[in-house]
């Protein structure tokens, strides 16, 4: 076999070496444009986990790196004047040249043949390499290869907002510091670093405002230089900045549908690129570098397009999770100045658990400490804005008391609306909704929502939809609610909608969305726009004229009384998922030419008529939210200037909260899933309009809660499949914490509660024994 690697650097470097250790008689070589001495940076970072993966490939390169490290274990965040440390990191600094040179020692000493000073055209690379049987392009962000062949990789990439420079400093340290500056022209950041004694690597981040503001040029290294050493000469401490070629930059986020194309794979940069600021790029292309050689190991001789396939197999889903974790992470830089009025403790908390891969619970394994103080602190605001004194008790954000107008709810956990399609056919609630609603009203959550109820018959998304239209519908909400009134500590919110075009669809568990198999039960749709949710198979609705919104919005005006003269404790409308309301404000399903179409203020105008008439006979000391959809997940949707005039729209109506969803807006949507992955919706309407927001989306821990509540990126967490699978999350979250409120808990399950406690503290304690005895400093990825 003969391999040829076009490019380099680790990745290539290292893939190169792993597969000659490999298969001594296989023929590699390396071409390199570069000089065997240049480099361009100065530090990459390496976190144990890491070094644990290298020492079991190659021990010879890890001894030789080992003795080159500068390690360390602390985060230092500087902001507003004072440092915050969180410890227990476990990460190595190693100079960028420090690690080619040992990488070229190594394949010299395996007999790989390298060539410097050799670039490469990439429109002749099968020419000239004709003999070659895998062609490896790893030529960096800017492949030459990957952009031949644009074809068959099907790169995308996009240049983000913020503007960043690498330079070094003589400035020695020992831990890794965020210095945050507050400028005249707006807030900046340096992520700094020591890779060899003495020597430390400064990444200066703005955003684009800022970095025009100051005068910066692109290429005028000296003049930003002099700038920067003049901003932060209380962080350099005396010492001078360093350049190589340290030129501004906008961070190029690459990503490849396809990393193979007949003999030709891609590898680091060349296939994906991720964000420095959980210094990832290296990593990620030296551990793909593992799984290539592996690949190429096992199956190049007999199937090379195997090899790559297996390749692709392995990396392709750790490769998105860690460009993902690094595409939050940058989002968070770029807005970092929404989190700017925060109190120290609790911006190095956003800091530390920015990219949502560390979470509460995490950080208490790593630095309990820090920890404590970052409660102290959230104790102390919460005692400020709310009177409750939490000091003593210390039961973690996710058990502190929470107040909209005269609704006060025990503790942040809700439980989302969830569709069961078990009403009868007259949309009555059923034995099912009794029992459902009631033991899990017991699981002891603050709020617990019903699933979305219809003003009127032809409102129904299915026809297991429950109702709230005639007066049967009404005692049977309202036996329900005084079920969980008697007999737990939760409020209790009906959610309101409209299904709009999705609506007359089969059950959930059927064909989901599409319409009612047996056509002679179908009824007639309403819509913003004349446009079916599937082409060819739903019903085209009919648009709403000025009567049909008048009969419209008085359905909603009379459930309304009704959920009122039930007993429930909040009302919530929904504007989002695509649904009648939310079909009015997203340019993907509103075509109209008339005042409710066009811009964001006649979209909205619709959804607000229906709104204030709602709250007009709605009790004034009840609060009442909206649920709305952050993004279409789809390009020409909803924007966030669109989210957030939403927001402040509804709150000038009245609205108390706004329960930030996302999607189902269109059925070809693209999301981007993940953990907590809407989380980052309501942080926006929160930090940007200062309403309290609820945040919904792949929320399965406690740990997760804390996080949110702790972050400000919403003041209620809705948990939806979780409670499904686990009615009794919030008690055995209660007990995880130490949390004791006998008032969540029913007179009958008391005894029981005090058990759970118990053991709930034996494992706990037993659990972080466990981990610090087994990693310590060694607890999974930064930020």
């Amino acid at each position: 076999m003969k391999i040829t690697t076009i490019g380099g650097g680790p990745g290539g470097l290292y893939s190169a070496l792993l597969t000659k250790k490999a298969k001594p008689d296989w023929h590699i070589e390396v071409f390199e444009q570069n000089q065997a001495d240049d480099t361009f940076g100065f530090g990459v970072v390496f976190s144990d986990e890491t070094l644990d993966e290298f020492l079991s490939r190659d021990k010879r390169l890890f001894e030789l790196m080992r003795n080159e490290f500068a390690h360390w274990d602390d985060v230092a965040v500087h902001f507003k004047g004072e440092e915050m440390r969180a410890g227990g990191n476990g990460f190595c600094g190693l100079s960028r040249h420090t690690l080619l040179r040992l990488l070229q020692q190594r394949c010299r000493e395996e007999g790989i043949e390298m060539h410097f000073s050799a670039g490469v055209d990439a429109s002749q690379i099968k020419k000239r390499f004709a003999d070659s049987d895998v062609i490896i392009a790893c030529d960096g962000v800017n492949s030459a290869v990957r952009n031949e062949y644009a074809d068959a990789f099907q790169p995308s990439t996009t240049l983000r907002k913020n503007r960043f420079c690498w330079m070094g400093s003589t400035r020695p340290m020992g831990e890794f510091n965020y210095f945050f500056r507050e400028t005249e022209h707006g807030p900046m950041v340096a992520h700094c670093y020591q890779y060899v004694p003495g020597h430390s690597t400064w990444v200066f981040e703005m955003d684009d405002d800022t970095w025009h503001a100051h005068g910066f040029k692109e290429t005028d290294e000296e003049d930003s230089k002099a700038k920067l050493a003049e901003i932060f000469a209380e962080e350099l401490e005396g010492h001078p900045l360093l350049l190589n070629r340290s030129h501004w930059r906008q961070f190029p986020r690459v990503f490849c549908e396809n990393w193979y194309t007949d003999n030709i794979v891609i590898l680091g940069d060349a296939k994906a690129s991720a964000h420095f600021s959980i210094g990832s790029g290296t990593k990620l292309a030296m551990e793909c570098a593992i799984a290539l050689s592996d690949a190429l190991v096992a199956h190049a001789e007999d199937d090379v397009q195997k090899a790559f396939q297996v390749y692709d197999d392995v990396r392709r889903t750790p490769c998105q999770i860690t460009q993902h974790n690094a595409d939050v992470s940058l989002s968070w830089f770029e807005h970092m100045s929404r989190s700017w009025d925060m109190d120290p403790y609790q911006f190095a908390m956003v800091v530390m658990c920015r990219a949502k891969s560390i979470t509460y619970d995490n950080l208490i394994v790593r630095d309990p400490e820090f920890v404590r103080k970052v409660d102290d602190e959230w104790y102390a605001r919460h005692l400020r804005d709310t009177g409750e004194d939490l000091r003593q008790t210390r039961p973690t954000p996710m058990f502190a008391k929470f107040k909209l107008r005269d609704m006060e709810v025990d503790n942040r956990v809700v439980m989302s609306p969830m569709a069961q399609y078990s009403a009868d056919t007259d949309g009555n609630p059923t034995d099912w909704h009794k029992i459902h609603y009631a033991s899990h009203a017991m699981g002891g959550m603050g709020l617990i929502f019903v699933e979305m109820t219809c003003p009127s018959a032809d409102a129904r998304i299915t026809e297991g939809c429950p109702g709230m239209w005639t007066d049967q519908h009404e005692a049977g909400w309202k036996e329900i609610v005084d079920l969980v009134h008697a007999n737990t500590g939760a409020k209790i919110a009906m959610q309101l909608g409209h299904a709009g075009r999705k609506g007359s669809t089969q059950l959930g568990w059927e064909k989901m969305d599409h319409p009612i198999a047996d056509k002679s039960r179908n009824w007639p749709l309403v819509s913003a726009s004349a446009l079916p949710w599937f082409a060819g198979e739903s019903s085209t609705p009919k648009p709403l004229d000025r009567a049909d919104m008048d009969a419209v919005k008085a359905d909603f005006v009379q459930a309304t009384e009704r959920v009122a003269r039930a007993g429930f404790d909040m009302l919530e409308l929904h504007c989002a998922h695509g649904y009648l309301l939310a079909s009015f404000l997203s340019p993907l399903t509103n075509t109209r030419k008339d005042e409710y179409g066009g811009s964001i203020e006649n979209r909205l105008r619709y959804p607000l008529e229906v709104f204030e008439a709602m709250r007009a006979v709605w009790p004034k000391e009840r609060p009442m939210s909206v649920r709305v959809s952050g993004t279409d997940w789809k390009d020409g949707g909803l924007s966030e200037e669109d989210l957030i005039a939403i927001a402040n729209a509804f709150e000038a109506a009245g609205c108390d909260l706004i329960d930030v969803s996302a999607g189902q807006t269109v059925p070809d949507q693209e999301p981007t899933y993940g953990r907590m992955f809407q989380a980052h919706l309501a942080e926006a309407v929160r930090n940007l309009t200062g309403m309290a927001t609820m945040a919904v989306g792949a929320i399965t821990e406690a740990a997760q809660v804390n996080t949110i509540l702790h972050t400000r990126r919403a003041d209620l967490v809705a948990l939806g499949r979780t409670h499904m699978a686990n009615p009794y999350f919030t008690h055995q979250a209660a007990a995880w914490y130490g949390a004791r409120n006998e008032a969540m808990w029913p007179k009958q399950y008391i005894s029981g509660a005090a058990q759970a406690f118990r053991e709930a503290e034996k494992s706990r304690e037993k659990m972080l024994e466990l981990q610090r005895k087994a990693a310590p400093g060694r607890h999974s990825k930064m930020g």
